[in-house]
């Protein structure tokens, strides 16, 4: 008899284990199915060059906010602020200060250094990654491969950013040139990636990079260098020629640009 019972224990418990099983698939196939669905709410403003704030299901990212406050007048206010780099054109102290608020401040090392105390950033290097509210922000590297251009941006100094919601993933590239890291980035939804000489990349590295790891769309910005302005219609063209599934969207990051 009282193996009888112990039979039908076993039973029980081994059924209610596959229950629970199923139940947790299921679970994690409805999690997968809402994730492929979902559909973000998500816009980009340029305001000059490196600069821009991007608003995605209310939260608002001010990206190298740079220019005071008054190149910010009018824009909701951030909840997360994004540093790349210790260069003028990507940190400025005044314009962190000026729009921060209650803002989630994230900055390289490098960064944090050069702010100094009246700043207090969560601090992500090369490969790190941080949750903030619904977003993962993944930090990668961003640092030139040029012999003569190697001066400007050293590898694990500055961050490029993967920002990543519901699986819908953005990435910012930051100054860099077509580094191994960018190239075998995967599933990339948006990528903003810079162009400009001598300092990052021409539209040539930039575009094959971009062929490469095939986001579903690509923004170029960064793309004023010492000699001018990159060919950012020829950049798009070289895109849509090889990969026309590659959206290339062409905002407006240099307002003043008539007059220099």
């Amino acid at each position: 008899m009282n193996k009888i019972i112990l039979s039908f224990l076993v039973l029980a418990v081994t059924l209610s284990c596959k229950e629970e099983n199923k139940k947790e698939v299921i679970e994690e196939e409805v999690m997968v199915e809402e994730q492929t669905n979902y559909e973000p709410e998500l816009s980009i403003n340029p305001i000059s060059h490196a600069t821009f704030s991007m608003e995605w299901d209310g939260t608002v990212f001010y990206v190298d906010p740079v220019g005071g406050a008054q190149a910010f007048e009018g824009m909701k206010n951030p909840n997360i602020q994004l540093v790349t780099d210790i260069h003028g054109d990507h940190m400025n102290a005044e314009t962190l200060k000026a729009t921060q608020g209650n803002a989630t401040l994230i900055t390289p090392q490098a960064v944090a250094d050069k702010l100094g105390e009246d700043f207090e950033p969560i601090i992500l290097n090369n490969g790190q990654v941080k949750t903030i509210q619904d977003f993962t922000i993944t930090s990668i590297p961003m640092y030139n491969l040029t012999e003569d251009r190697l001066k400007f941006h050293e590898k694990g100094r500055g961050n490029g950013y993967v920002i990543e919601k519901n699986g819908y993933r953005v990435y910012i590239s930051g100054d860099t040139e077509d580094i191994p890291e960018m190239r075998n980035l995967e599933n990339i939804n948006k990528a903003i990636v810079c162009m400009n000489l001598p300092y990052t990349m021409d539209i040539e590295q930039a575009a094959n990079a971009v062929l490469q790891f095939q986001p579903q769309e690509v923004i170029p910005y960064h793309y004023r260098g010492t000699d001018g302005y990159q060919d950012v219609e020829k950049f798009k063209k070289s895109i849509e020629e090889v990969n026309s599934d590659i959206k290339v969207s062409l905002m407006e990051w240099y307002p003043n640009r008539d007059n220099g």
